[in-house]
């Protein structure tokens, strides 16, 4: 999560769950007290002149996602963080084969990410209401129907679909 999407929110882009940045700072607060890790990924444009690059304003990390000190991060300068990051190796070093996912934004960065872990053999978790969907002006598309299309697609044949309540219940 990074200001890029506080951005749009404030813009008044059209959106689904505005309010994850609130569940995904409570979901990492509830992990954090029951023991387990917490990974955080970012995005990166490699060019430096981008605004997509780390150091640029919109690259800026959300409150809600900042990491402790002994959280790894993962900056990726792909779709998926399983293509330009060294995360598979740290999953598999550390026997983690289970992912929780949150973040943004669903029909892009989440849509790829769980479908290359799902191909690689981990468990993927998706929690709907901590993942934040926008529109895509130009194609006519609407916050809504994407996200609604891209969980289906996921749930359909690469991952769980669960709320925050669900998972702060199991926790």
């Amino acid at each position: 999560m990074q200001m890029l999407m506080q951005h749009r929110l404030d813009a008044g882009r059209d959106h689904v769950h505005g309010d994850a940045p609130a569940k995904i700072a409570a979901l990492a607060a509830e992990f954090r007290r029951a023991g387990q890790r917490v990974i955080h990924v970012r995005h990166s444009d490699p060019d430096p002149t981008s605004p997509m690059h780390l150091g640029s304003p919109a690259q800026q990390v959300m409150p809600c996602a900042e990491a402790l000190d002994d959280e790894p991060i993962f900056v990726k300068t792909t779709s998926s963080p399983f293509a330009s990051t060294g995360m598979e190796k740290y999953l598999r070093d550390n026997g983690i084969g289970t992912l929780v996912v949150t973040g943004a934004v669903a029909g892009f960065c989440i849509n790829t990410t769980v479908r290359v872990g799902s191909d690689l053999g981990f468990r993927m978790i998706v929690v709907r209401d901590a993942v934040m969907g926008f529109d895509m002006p130009d194609e006519q598309l609407s916050a809504r129907a994407i996200f609604d299309v891209t969980i289906a697609h996921l749930k359909s044949d690469f991952a769980e679909i669960i709320d925050s309540d669900a998972i702060v219940a199991a926790s």
